[in-house]
């Protein structure tokens, strides 16, 4: 990283700046239409996870897809979204229209096999933002895109994806993200305490919130979630991923003030995610 790209921190007076402002005279169109991917038969509740973390973040509608036995599930607990059944299989043989989404984020909740890659394939295709986590990341190329990629992994999916040792990226976080977000044109939201966001043109940031609360499945199912829905309720795409690493964090240092690091469960970030906002306007 050069000089002028040091990274900074992305401080809650930052946050409160770039938060959208929900107008009266809005709509569910206003907010954009997100197209989530994830969830499996031997994982489904991270497609809860993620679709409650989404519709709290300011998503003017939702469709999940995911597995069909999957939905029979997920429809109880999340009637506000709408489903796509057997989405992941959709997207990647093309019989799924891509056109109408503001913001795509795929991975909670899959394993990294071929039909995962094929439907990252059709998605990194499209001209929206595009959130890659879990099982939506492998060792690839990333072609050029006129909307952002962004990579969520955390230490050990970034080792997987890189071929580097989990040490040699702890012991330099935002070096190593810098340089890899610039070598693939994509952003790194190195997750770990004190995350990264590293933008593709060397912009470069730290996340002063959070703490150990997050260290338990499950909480970066929500971020994805969050991320997915503060991209469409966003105009400024890079003020969205770091304003949703922000508030994600926020949840878990607000729930640690009156509460054990230990207990706190991933789904309950999204309940703690209302008033941490409203903290913020």
């Amino acid at each position: 990283m050069t000089e002028q790209n040091e990274p900074r921190v992305w401080t809650k007076e930052k946050a409160k700046i770039t938060l959208p402002v929900r107008k009266n005279s809005g709509h569910k169109g206003t907010y954009g239409t997100g197209l989530l991917l994830a969830g499996s038969n031997d994982m489904p509740g991270a497609a809860l996870l993620s679709g409650i973390g989404a519709l709290r973040s300011g998503i003017g509608k939702l469709v999940i897809g995911t597995e069909k036995e999957v939905v029979a599930h997920a429809v109880s607990t999340i009637p506000e979204a709408t489903y796509l059944s057997d989405g992941l299989n959709k997207v990647g043989n093309g019989s799924a229209e891509l056109q109408e989404y503001k913001a795509i984020a795929a991975g909670p909740g899959l394993e990294p096999d071929d039909a995962v890659e094929k439907a990252v394939q059709m998605l990194l295709k499209t001209s929206c933002p595009v959130v890659l986590d879990a099982g939506a990341l492998s060792q690839r190329s990333y072609e050029k895109r006129d909307a952002p990629t962004i990579l969520t992994p955390h230490p050990g999916e970034f080792s997987r994806i890189t071929g580097l040792e989990i040490k040699e990226i702890q012991d330099n976080r935002a070096k190593t993200a810098s340089e890899w977000a610039a070598k693939w044109d994509v952003t790194i939201v190195l997750k770990g305490n004190e995350t990264v966001i590293a933008f593709p043109d060397g912009e470069t940031w730290i996340n002063p919130t959070g703490d150990g609360a997050l260290a338990k499945g499950g909480t970066g199912d929500t971020l994805t979630g969050i991320m997915l829905g503060m991209l469409c309720c966003h105009e400024n795409w890079r003020h969205a991923v770091l304003n949703a690493v922000h508030l994600h964090g926020a949840c878990a240092k607000k729930w640690t003030l009156t509460r054990s690091a230990h207990t706190l469960l991933a789904h309950e970030i999204s309940g703690l995610l209302p008033e941490v906002w409203k903290s913020y306007e």
